[in-house]
């Protein structure tokens, strides 16, 4: 498989505080990942520096060869841990903006999702349940036809069957050629569809390795290795 992400030595400081030290990551093309970790290990700031919100204060990224910029913002579709959408815009305004925005978006992907789920699309979006709006914000991002989706905590605060849906979509919609990184600390729930997982805590990674390694290797499960190296 072709490298799609490359961090070498990515360090992050944010004042005095280290956020990230020298983390090196590689992400082939046609893999769920999946970023775990405990609170406050570094997964938010790593996903946008990846996202090209953040820049590193030393060390490289590069996505596709490119560095985070111009170039990578239509190669990356980023989920970010909190709703920033306009509350007060209709579901088809959002989609209309989207579609306005990215050339790579699919509107017609985007209208499918919401129609199977239900939600009109003219309804505005403060007048939807938690757990449609966050279905909401997941059927824009998995709508472009990026190269790489970035998911920060898709299924965090939300009911199971809710989850179970966020889950469905995200390996339901995007091209097999594509790749998804996927930060969670409810690993349970994610586990059945990583391809490989990446810890991380106090900004360092501690492994990255294919999932079925893991169960082969150390005869348990993601999340009971999580729980074992982080004794939760």
């Amino acid at each position: 498989m072709s490298e799609l992400l490359r961090c070498d030595n990515v360090t992050k400081y944010y004042g005095s505080v280290t956020a990230l030290n020298k983390v090196n990551v590689r992400l082939e093309e046609g893999k769920i990942y999946g970023l775990l970790g405990p609170n406050g290990s570094g997964k938010t700031t790593l996903i946008k520096l990846i996202a090209g919100l953040l820049t590193p204060s030393e060390g490289q990224i590069t996505i596709l060869g490119n560095k985070p910029g111009t170039v990578t913002k239509s190669l990356v579709s980023y989920l970010p841990d909190n709703n920033y959408l306009n509350s007060w815009m209709r579901v088809e305004q959002i989609v209309d903006q989207f579609r306005d925005f990215y050339p790579d978006f699919r509107e017609d992907a985007a209208y499918r999702m919401l129609s199977g789920l239900g939600i009109d699309r003219k309804a505005k979006l403060k007048n939807l349940s938690k757990g449609n709006k966050e279905k909401v914000c997941l059927i824009l991002v998995m709508s472009r036809a990026a190269r790489l989706y970035v998911l920060d905590e898709p299924i965090a605060g939300v009911d199971p069957a809710t989850r179970d849906y966020i889950i469905s979509t995200i390996i339901n919609n995007y091209d097999p050629g594509a790749s998804v990184l996927i930060s969670t600390h409810l690993i349970s729930d994610i586990e059945q569809v990583l391809d490989e997982v990446i810890f991380i805590q106090n900004g360092e990674i501690l492994l990255q390795k294919e999932v079925d390694a893991i169960r082969e290797e150390n005869g348990k499960s993601v999340d009971e290795l999580f729980r074992e190296v982080f004794r939760w």
